[in-house]
């Protein structure tokens, strides 16, 4: 082959590779405009007014400043932040406790139920998120299922004051986020190899050692993709805190409504959202450096 052949070749590679990279460009367009337009650029809009400043009538004053990030780490807006942060790590602990057993019964003793039992998980979905919370605020009020049933049984003299305390906004939360929980556990033990169990079984392998040592390990992907679905949207809720703890349990998202909606301070709002924005992707990317990365390539 001489060098017009090899040049030509080249020329040829060349073309081909500049072919698939627009065919992928083509097929991937849709979705990078789709991500560019509602999730980069609205991201770069709050990024830029975070640097900014609020005049004395609530106005945007457009000079370039840190005072709003200064403020946030010299204030008391770090505690909210931390309460904000243990609220999510309980509600994404609950959830696992809860959505494992049960995300196992329904792919290993399931059977032809399993299409009503993932029907049953889902269903609720389909209702509107607000009416959902609204419902069972109703059912835990002081007037509420809860409380008739305990007095009417002689259990209490007088109701439990269960709404507007922390305990409250974890139990709507648990309630709001569990089957976000369940399906990936539940893909992930559906995606078992029945053999590798088998084959623990014929050594000798106790059930509580086989769940330990086959099942669990195997199904980290699903607890680690529930965990993302779960702990991410619960540090930022703002409407759970509203509804279930009112003026007494605030967490990040209700105090970054607070600066937009109330306070009318737009920059401070700005700055705590690019700050739990980036706190939240800091988490998830240490979760998925340490170990996680490879439980969820085996999932999916």
């Amino acid at each position: 082959m001489n060098a017009t052949d090899v040049e030509a070749t080249a020329i040829a590679i060349r073309r081909k590779k500049r072919k698939l990279l627009l065919e992928i460009f083509a097929y991937l367009s849709p979705v990078i405009i789709i991500v560019a337009v509602f999730v980069f650029a609205p991201l770069t809009i709050i990024l830029f007014y975070s640097f900014l400043k609020s005049g004395p009538f609530g106005e945007i004053v457009y000079s370039f400043s840190l005072e709003n990030f200064r403020a946030i780490l010299g204030g008391g807006y770090g505690i909210v932040y931390l309460k904000s942060i243990y609220l999510a790590f309980q509600t994404n602990l609950l959830c696992i406790i809860i959505g494992y057993p049960i995300a196992y019964y329904m792919a290993m003793f399931g059977g032809r139920w399993k299409t009503i039992l993932l029907f049953l998980v889902i269903v609720p979905s389909w209702a509107s998120y607000l009416i959902r919370l609204y419902s069972l605020k109703t059912i835990i009020g002081s007037k509420g299922l809860v409380n008739s049933l305990l007095l009417n049984l002689d259990i209490i003299s007088s109701p439990l004051e269960i709404l507007y305390t922390p305990f409250a906004v974890m139990l709507g939360l648990v309630y709001a986020w569990l089957p976000y929980m369940i399906l990936p556990i539940y893909a992930a033990i559906e995606g078992l190899d029945r053999s590798v169990l088998e084959a623990a079984v014929d050594l000798g392998a106790t059930p509580v050692r086989r769940f330990f040592r086959i099942t669990l390990p195997m199904t980290k992907g699903g607890l680690l993709a529930g965990s993302i679905l779960v702990f991410i949207p619960t540090v930022g809720e703002w409407l759970v805190p509203h509804i279930f703890g009112g003026s007494k349990v605030m967490m990040a998202g209700s105090l970054v409504a607070l600066k937009f909606t109330s306070v009318g301070n737009i920059p401070a709002g700005a700055s705590l959202a690019i700050m739990l924005a980036a706190t939240l992707i800091l988490i998830l990317y240490l979760t998925i450096k340490w170990g996680g990365r490879e439980a969820m390539e085996r999932m999916l």
